[in-house]
């Protein structure tokens, strides 16, 4: 497929849609990770977190369809997910607050390339569909996407300072999306059945929510017994 004909520009502006259309938990992710931050690094956290998620999309491209195929690779992307989704519920202990910032920065972006591993399988199986092997089609249309997903971030981290209780709200949509990817793993889909996986999907979605809810708020109240006097 060459850049002169329509079809390809027709596909890259499918790629970009599919990964806009897609990308909202990244964004939420992206927020989430950078709240914490400087208010001059923030905007770096920012970039750096989305430009880190697009050159992990495009790694990963490569590689989908060997991964999608192993068993138990989405129960461990489910368990990591989850555990990232109370991390960034659990506030920072009273060490934390002489950390320098650039130490802080690169805790942030290195959470969401984790996130973004973990979130990414469908992502990049929808990209991969419409690119149909041209990494060129693949690559312009994850940068373009770039700004995209900034600007979701941004708007979500307003937000996130505006409204604290979407934090919570935030890491339950980590917990929903960890939930849907326990029940998709091959072993999974063998053991119960595609039936049972389909009709359980969404409570399966809801349980990870409530378990990162019930977990965070359990970590929090221990952290805050631990330290009475912290929030003084």
């Amino acid at each position: 497929m060459s850049y002169l004909e329509p079809l390809f520009w027709l596909a890259l502006l499918k790629i970009i849609w599919i990964n806009v259309l897609l990308s909202g938990d990244n964004a939420v992710v992206i927020a989430m990770a950078c709240r914490s931050l400087p208010d001059r690094l923030r905007r770096i956290g920012m970039v750096l977190g989305a430009g880190v998620a697009v050159g992990m999309r495009i790694v990963f491209t490569a590689i989908v369809a060997v991964l999608l195929g192993l068993p138990w690779l989405r129960i461990l992307g489910a368990i990591a997910l989850m555990y990232i989704a109370v991390d960034l519920v659990v506030p920072e202990g009273e060490e934390g607050e002489g950390v320098q910032g650039h130490e802080s920065l690169w805790r942030a972006v290195g959470t969401i390339a984790v996130a973004d591993l973990v979130m990414s399988l469908d992502n990049v199986v929808a990209i991969a569909a419409v690119a149909d092997g041209n990494w060129t089609l693949i690559i312009i249309g994850l940068v373009i996407s770039i700004p995209m997903i900034v600007a979701g971030a941004a708007l979500i981290m307003k937000l996130l300072s505006r409204f604290p209780w979407l934090v919570w709200a935030g890491a339950a949509l980590l917990g929903w999306v960890a939930g849907e990817m326990f029940m998709s793993d091959v072993k999974v889909l063998d053991y119960l059945g595609e039936t049972i996986v389909h009709q359980f999907e969404y409570v399966a979605a809801a349980a990870g929510a409530l378990a990162v809810l019930a977990i965070g708020w359990t970590v929090v109240r221990m952290k805050k017994s631990a330290h009475p006097h912290a929030g003084a």
